[in-house]
C-alpha cells in the first residue's frame, strides 16, 4: 500500500508540474508571435498522462510542434536536389526587442498602438502574391523573389512582428536622415531599409565583431570614410555622420559592381570576398582566366550564391523581405508604434572640454537626453580642446547655453574634468620611523654599523684574494710559454741527426 500511495503521489506532483510548464509555454508565445494551436484542457491532460506513463521521457513527433522553440539564428533550406542548407540570420534580426524599448527615444516617444488592433495572427498568400507586391515596390534595385526570401519574410511577419512594429515606429526618427544622405550622392532610396537588418533601428548597437552604429561600420573602414575614432568619440554612432559616410561607401562599392545586390552583399562581407566568391564560380564553369571582362551573369548575386560567407547569403533575402514588410505590413496585421516626434535641435560648436552632466545640471536637462542627442561621446566628455566639437541641444535650450556658458564651464570642472595638465614630483626623502624605545633603537643601530663593517671587511678580502689568484694566473702563464719555446728547439736538433744518420 505504501508503494501504492508514493507512486500516486509522484504522478500527481508530475502531473503539476506539466501543467506549470504548459502555462510558461503559453507566456513564451505571448511574448514572441507564434500562432499556437489551442486545445482543450481534457485534451491536454490526456497528453500528459501519457507522457508520463513513457519509461524514456521523450516528447513524441506530435508533441514537438506544440513546443515553443527559441529563436534560432539561422534557417534551414532545401534546394531541388534534396540537400539541406544551413543559412545565417543577420545579427540584428535576433535582437531582443526589449533593450529596443529601453533606448531613450523608444521610452520618450514611443507608445502602444493605439490606431489599430495587433493580433498574433499572421495571414500567409500565395507565392504569386509575394511576387506581384514586390514588383509592385516602386525601386531602381532588383527585389527578386524565391524561396529564401519568403523564409525571411514569415520570419519578419511572426516571430519578429513586434520589432517590426518598433521599427515602424522609430522610423519617423531616422529615415528622415538617411534619404537626405542617399539623396545627396543621388542613390536609390530603398537602400534607407538597409539599417534595419544591420542595427534594427539602434544607434548604440555593437555586433560580436566590433561593428557599431546604426549602419554597423567596422572600425578600419569608418576611418576611411572620415569617421572618428577614439577612446573619447565614435563617430560611427552619430546618426547624421554615419549616414553621410554610408552614402559614400555604397557609391564606391556602385562603382566596383555595378550590381546593386553585389553592392549590398559587399557592405556585408567585404568587396574582397565578394571577388573570391566570383572567381569560384568562375572556375566552376572552367573559365580561369583573369583578363577576360566580367559577363552579367558573372556579377549575378544569385549566380554566386553558393560561394558566398553563410551570413551573406542570407544577407540580401533578409533586405528583399525588409523592403516587402515595410511596404505590406497591414496585410499582415502589424500596427506601427504610435510616434512623438522630438523637438527640434540645434548644436553648439564648443573649444573647450565640457562635460554632458554639466550641461544637463545647469540647464536642467534631463542627462539621458542628451545621451541620446549625443550618442558619439562614449563617456559623457566632449573633447572641444582637441578640434572644435559640436553639442547638439534642443532649439530652445541652444541660446540658454550661450547665455550660461561660463556656469557651464566652472560646474564641478575639478569632480567632472579631473585630469591635470602639470604635475609636481615628490622628491622628498622618505623618512622611516618605528614605534620603540630609544635602546631598542640604539641596538638596531649598533647592529646596522656592525653588519656594514662586516660587509666591508668580506669584500675588501674578496678583492685581495682575487688580485692574488690573477698574480699566480700570470706567472703560470710565463713558466709555460718559455717550455713550448724551449720544446720545438731540441726537436729539431733530432731531427737532423737522424737524417745525418740516414744518409
Amino acid at each position: 500500500m505504501k508503494k501504492i500511495l508514493w507512486i500516486l503521489l509522484a504522478l500527481f506532483l508530475i502531473g503539476s508540474g506539466g501543467m506549470a510548464e504548459a502555462q510558461v509555454v503559453k507566456k513564451t508565445a505571448k511574448e514572441t508571435p507564434v500562432v499556437i494551436e489551442e486545445e482543450d484542457e481534457e485534451d491536454e491532460e490526456e497528453e500528459e498522462d501519457y507522457d508520463d506513463e513513457e519509461d524514456d521521457g521523450d516528447l513524441d513527433e506530435e508533441d514537438d510542434d506544440d513546443v515553443v522553440v527559441p529563436v534560432e539564428d539561422e534557417i534551414a533550406v532545401t534546394d531541388k536536389e534534396g540537400n539541406e542548407e544551413l543559412i545565417e540570420f543577420p545579427e540584428a534580426m535576433t535582437y531582443d526587442l526589449d533593450s529596443l524599448l529601453n533606448l531613450y527615444m523608444s521610452k520618450t516617444y514611443l507608445t502602444g498602438t493605439n490606431d489599430c488592433e495587433m493580433k498574433d495572427v499572421n495571414p500567409t498568400y500565395p507565392r504569386e502574391v509575394y511576387i506581384e507586391r514586390l514588383s509592385r515596390i516602386p525601386s531602381v534595385m532588383e527585389l527578386a523573389y524565391n524561396d529564401v526570401v519568403q523564409k525571411f519574410i514569415d520570419r519578419y511577419a511572426g516571430r519578429l512582428r513586434y520589432s517590426v512594429s518598433y521599427m515602424l515606429g522609430a522610423m519617423n526618427f531616422y529615415m528622415p536622415v538617411f534619404e537626405e544622405a542617399l539623396e545627396a550622392y543621388q542613390l536609390p532610396l530603398e537602400l534607407k531599409y538597409l539599417p534595419i537588418i544591420e542595427s534594427a533601428l539602434n544607434p548604440k548597437a555593437v555586433s560580436r565583431v566590433g561593428a557599431a552604429g546604426l549602419w554597423q561600420f567596422m572600425p578600419a573602414t569608418g576611418k576611411q570614410y572620415g569617421l572618428e575614432l577614439n577612446s573619447l568619440v565614435d563617430e560611427r554612432r552619430d546618426p547624421v555622420k554615419s549616414s553621410y559616410a554610408a552614402a559614400r561607401y555604397l557609391k564606391a562599392l556602385y562603382r566596383i559592381f555595378g550590381d546593386w545586390n553585389l553592392v549590398i552583399a559587399a557592405y556585408n562581407c567585404g568587396p574582397e570576398n565578394i571577388n573570391k566568391a566570383i572567381r569560384r564560380a568562375r572556375a566552376a564553369k572552367g573559365n580561369t582566366q583573369e583578363g577576360d571582362v566580367l559577363t552579367p551573369a558573372d556579377k549575378d548575386y544569385w549566380h554566386i550564391y553558393p560561394y558566398l560567407p553563410a551570413e551573406t547569403r542570407g544577407y540580401v533575402p533578409a533586405f528583399i523581405a525588409a523592403n516587402y514588410i515595410m511596404t505590406y505590413y497591414c496585410d499582415h496585421n502589424i500596427c506601427p508604434m504610435t510616434t512623438r516626434l522630438p523637438a527640434q535641435t540645434d548644436t553648439i560648436v564648443v573649444r573647450r572640454n565640457v562635460h554632458l552632466e554639466q550641461v544637463a545640471a545647469v540647464l536642467g536637462l534631463d542627462i539621458d537626453m542628451l545621451r541620446s542627442l549625443n550618442p558619439e561621446y562614449r563617456r559623457d566628455i566632449v573633447p572641444g580642446l582637441t578640434k572644435p566639437s559640436a553639442i547638439r541641444l534642443p532649439l530652445a535650450d541652444a541660446g540658454r547655453f550661450i547665455d550660461n556658458e561660463d556656469s557651464i564651464y566652472n560646474y564641478r570642472t575639478d569632480e567632472l574634468l579631473n585630469k591635470r595638465l602639470e604635475v609636481t614630483i615628490n622628491d622628498d626623502v622618505p623618512t622611516y620611523t618605528r614605534k620603540s624605545t630609544k635602546k631598542v633603537t640604539r641596538k638596531n643601530s649598533r647592529a646596522r654599523r656592525n653588519s656594514r663593517v662586516t660587509r666591508n671587511k668580506r669584500s675588501t678580502a674578496r678583492k685581495s684574494t682575487a688580485r692574488r689568484s690573477t698574480a699566480k694566473k700570470k706567472t703560470t702563464a710565463r713558466k709555460k710559454t718559455v717550455s713550448k719555446k724551449k720544446a720545438p728547439a731540441k726537436k729539431r736538433t733530432t731531427a737532423k741527426k737522424s737524417s745525418r744518420r740516414r744518409r
